[in-house]
């Protein structure tokens, strides 16, 4: 599972629509239903109910929605205390100079 793949499961379980979830992230509908697919083909599950539109997610569908929001929660949050930590030593470094 990629991150990008994580966050376009997100997008559509969110939207419930593969067309709207492709347009929230400015991607085409091509590239989410790829995307999907490609989840679903990686852990060898159906991740929503649908027909001709997406009806719901699965049980598996919501398990993943769950753990893929926490893992993407915290790499936004890792992320801003990587930069905190690079902004800390910059300045750090500045005050040792005078």
């Amino acid at each position: 599972m990629q991150p990008e793949q994580l966050q376009i499961f997100v997008a559509v379980a969110r939207c419930g629509s593969f067309t709207a979830a492709a347009k929230q992230l400015y991607i085409s509908h091509s590239t989410t239903s790829r995307a999907i697919s490609a989840l679903e083909d990686e852990l060898g599950v159906r991740l929503f109910c649908r027909g001709n539109r997406v009806k719901g997610l699965t049980a598996a569908g919501e398990t993943l929605l769950e753990e893929a929001e926490k893992l993407l929660d915290a790499a936004e949050a890792a992320k801003t205390r990587v930069k905190a930590a690079a902004e800390r030593e910059t300045s750090n470094m500045g005050e040792k100079e005078k």
